[in-house]
């Protein structure tokens, strides 16, 4: 569980922001959970104002954990990505700090490094919520905990390159402190990126489809998301060119396929399928008749849930790119929940939807210490912080505050861009401010 995350000189990140996940109403916790951490955060910015660059921060502490000793080359240096507007930063390190829960232990772990070298590196344990060091690190030079194997750590030590993090050599040596910290980067945290969202679902749909009978909470899912599915699975068929067609939906059939056709003959293979409610009962389609929003439903639900079925966080940029707002807010319902969500497990995701600051069903579709902003400055520093800043009360309507800039975190479009745009005949401007002002009644309307 991510307790905390803070970054430093890292894109568009400067100053160092902190993520802090510890709750902070214990009015908006589910009854008897003692949850440490919130178990969904969601950040809201306008484009640009680097909402992903912090994701990145954190998937680029996992990626350094994980594979700094077969990524860098001795004497190469270190790949990093420091804040570009301040000539200062491209010479100063950059930070990253991650504090975990796991296995009821705290742990803080961060670094820091320059275009060279790993500059600092530590790891702290807190059972019994007292400090244990397990290592500390200055440049070349490590210092064991008083707990840990002197000698142990001292031949990590002598093949730890100066780009390479000791913490991603020392977690294979027989020293099983570190194993916690390295397996939570390595398999318990887990991202799906904006790209990701875009690209096609066939494979990771049918997936889907083929896990359906194991895991029926998928079929649950898609019923609740009222596309008027009824049932789906997979058919054993006769793989002869008709049927190849009819799969790829009028794309170009791969050409290793019809030379095995040609070659072989028809062979058996499965046929996926979605079973709609029709005025005769139910009809099975195609999986590549539905819809691209039905597509994507059944390649991200899985994700989702093998999160919760396993625990550990989940990070995704732009969680609305391909689903629609009520979707996306049932499946944060399911992190919010105990019963859905009995290990722990965490949602951290980046929107443009301000729908998300509402409610559904009469509930909070975010608890007030669920939610962050980003802005960016005047000189293009990325700024975080969270709406328990502003003292919200637990009833006010946070979709219409935000939506009318009392959060921050929106775009600004002023008058000399607007009046440009009309000058030119283009009454973009006035479009714009005409839909906001119509999401902010919209938002007065559901209070």
């Amino acid at each position: 569980m991510l307790l905390s995350f803070r970054v430093a000189n890292h894109r568009s990140i400067r100053q160092e922001q902190q993520l802090n996940l510890h709750p902070v109403y214990d009015d908006d916790r589910p009854p008897g959970t003692g949850w440490e951490a919130v178990p969904v955060a969601g950040v809201f910015g306008a484009n640009a104002s680097g909402k992903t660059n912090l994701l990145d921060a954190l998937e680029y502490m996992a990626r350094m954990v994980v594979s700094s000793h077969r990524d860098a080359e001795p004497d190469g240096g270190i790949l990093r990505h420091p804040f570009l507007l301040d000539d200062d930063a491209k010479g100063e390190p950059s930070w990253y700090v991650a504090d975990l829960l796991l296995d009821e232990v705290r742990y803080t772990y961060g670094f820091a490094v320059d275009d060279d070298r790993v500059i600092e590196e530590w790891l702290d344990s807190y059972p019994m919520n007292k400090k244990r060091e397990l290592f500390s690190r200055e440049g070349d030079s490590v210092k064991p905990g008083a707990s840990q194997d002197t000698r142990e750590l001292g031949l990590v030590e002598s093949i730890t390159e100066p780009n390479v993090l000791f913490l991603s050599l020392a977690a294979r040596s027989r020293q099983r402190d570190f194993r916690p910290v390295y397996d939570w980067f390595a398999r318990r945290l887990q991202f799906r990126r904006t790209n990701e969202a875009r690209m096609p679902y066939r494979l990771s749909a049918m997936r889907a489809l083929e896990d359906a009978d194991r895991h029926p909470e998928i079929m649950d899912l898609l019923r609740a998301a009222d596309l008027g599915i009824e049932g789906c699975g997979m058919e054993r068929v006769v793989l002869d060119e008709e049927n190849l067609r009819r799969q790829y939906g009028g794309r170009r059939i791969p050409s290793r396929l019809l030379r095995e056709l040609e070659d072989e003959g028809p062979r058996e293979g499965v046929r996926p399928w979605v079973g709609h409610r029709g005025r005769n009962g139910v009809v099975q389609m195609d999986l590549h008749d539905e819809s691209a929003g039905t597509q994507a439903l059944l390649e991200q639900a899985p994700r989702f849930l093998a999160v919760l079925r396993r625990g550990g966080t989940f990070v995704v940029d732009e969680i609305d790119a391909s689903l629609h707002s009520l979707l996306t807010a049932r499946l944060i319902k399911l992190f919010q929940n105990p019963e859905t969500n009995p290990h722990r497990a965490q949602l951290l995701f980046t929107t443009h939807d301000p729908s998300l600051l509402g409610r559904r069903d009469g509930d909070d579709i975010l608890k007030r210490d669920q939610v962050w902003f980003v802005e960016k400055g005047e000189f293009g520093e990325t700024s975080l912080y969270s709406l328990t800043d502003f003292k919200p009360r637990k009833d006010e309507n946070r979709e219409r505050r935000y939506l009318g800039g009392s959060y921050g975190g929106i775009p600004f479009i002023d008058e000399s861009f607007t009046e440009a745009l009309l000058r030119r005949g283009g009454g973009t401007g006035q479009e714009a401010e005409t839909q906001r002002q119509a999401q902010v009644q919209a938002a007065q309307s559901r209070d």
